[in-house]
């Protein structure tokens, strides 16, 4: 992977898959991600072959790389109950399969909600089911556990959760997706140097920056420590500019592949959040790229 800094959104497939690389070059994307189906949704609609063929061309004439697809809203690979859980792990490996038809080798997932049943054995559960997808499919695809904001009965928010699912797992086709807002909701502080320090050292400790491959960059409604799940175009909310521009700025993030996952509304333009991400970075000169 490149040393340069590479951002992206994640796309619209309305239309035909294959549109994805369209819509994420004409907004100067370097990498993107997207879902291959309906995220609220159990059901799949397989992929055509002419689509498939489509995408993987624009890929390879495209500079877009990496390519991350996003897990459906509605699995829960934490949860108590026989069914959602059998249905979450089928979903996860029902999209192992639609990705290695793309060529897209990373799937970014939420992790789920124990429901009552207790933050280890949620933990447990989901460490169960990406081993059992994983051990049911072949290839080369990474399944990125993404954490979670600590709303409710939440798994994954806490950076040691994360580390403990993948030590159970075991293998190296799991990883890690860090999600700024989430990380901040869940109490993780950004906004000051010494803050900024203390959330990355936690997070080598916990999980290792060798397992951390994708940073969801957004900016968060939510004050730190509120639990809400709501992401805010960069630099406008609790997180603020200086907060980015620390963020940015770290070593261990500016390796990474950069994806934004920021709200779709008139105040704002993916043009400009990606200006401001490049801009907060250190990245433009005089005014141009």
């Amino acid at each position: 992977m490149s040393r340069a800094m590479r951002f992206g959104f994640h796309i619209s497939i309305k239309g035909s898959i294959d549109r994805a690389v369209d819509r994420a070059l004409r907004i100067g994307c370097d990498t993107f991600q997207l879902f291959t189906r309906n995220p609220r949704s159990w059901g799949t609609t397989p992929l055509e072959d002419e689509e498939v063929e489509a995408f993987k061309a624009k890929l390879r004439r495209s500079r877009l790389q990496p390519v991350f697809s996003h897990m459906p809203y509605i699995l829960n690979l934490a949860s108590p109950y026989p069914e959602i859980y059998r249905r979450s792990i089928e979903s996860l490996e029902e999209e192992i399969r639609r990705c290695e038809a793309l060529g897209v080798r990373y799937i970014v997932t939420h992790l789920g909600s124990h429901r009552g049943a207790g933050g280890g054995e949620g933990v447990r559960r989901v460490a169960e089911a990406v081993s059992t997808a994983l051990r049911e499919t072949d290839g080369e695809v990474l399944i990125l556990l993404e954490n979670g904001s600590g709303a409710g009965t939440q798994v994954g928010s806490r950076f040691e959760e994360l580390g403990e699912m993948l030590r159970l797992i075991g293998d190296e086709r799991a990883a890690v997706c860090l999600d700024t807002c989430h990380a901040f909701a869940a109490g993780y502080e950004w906004r000051n140097p010494e803050g900024l320090e203390e959330t990355m050292e936690n997070f080598q400790e916990a999980v290792g920056f060798e397992n951390l491959i994708l940073l969801h960059l957004n900016d968060s409604i939510g004050r730190r420590g509120s639990g809400i799940d709501h992401h805010e175009h960069i630099g406008l909310g609790e997180i603020g500019e200086e907060g980015f521009r620390l963020i940015l700025n770290h070593s261990q993030i500016r390796r990474l592949p950069i994806i934004m996952e920021t709200p779709i509304d008139e105040r704002r333009t993916d043009q400009e959040n990606l200006r401001k991400a490049k801009e907060l970075a250190g990245l433009l000169q005089g005014g141009e790229d």
